[in-house]
């Protein structure tokens, strides 16, 4: 079986899609890869979790649309990163 190489920025991607969704096992699965190495990465993240305590009705509305933004755009990525694998073209998805 081939080793899997993910790069910095899949791997970001990936956590912040891990935290956004709250759910490991979800975005592993969406992603093809094994939960435990995404928890993993998110063990030895250091990104600083933020805080809704002590916000109006209307920023906390403002931060829930941010994150709902913010998702949507990785998973954007994500899909558009997956293209340009799979269409590089090694003659195993072509049809040659």
């Amino acid at each position: 079986m081939e080793r899997r190489v993910f790069d910095a920025y899949f791997k970001r991607m990936a956590i912040d899609l891990s935290y956004a969704r709250g759910s490991v096992k979800e975005v592993a699965d969406e992603l093809g890869m094994d939960p435990g190495r995404l928890s993993k990465w998110r063990q030895k993240d250091s990104s600083p979790v933020r805080r809704t305590e002590g916000l109006t009705d209307e920023q906390k509305e403002i931060k829930r649309l941010q994150k709902e933004l913010k998702e949507a755009q990785m998973e954007r990525d994500i899909l558009k990163k997956a293209v340009s694998i799979f269409s590089r073209g090694y003659g195993r998805y072509t049809g040659s």
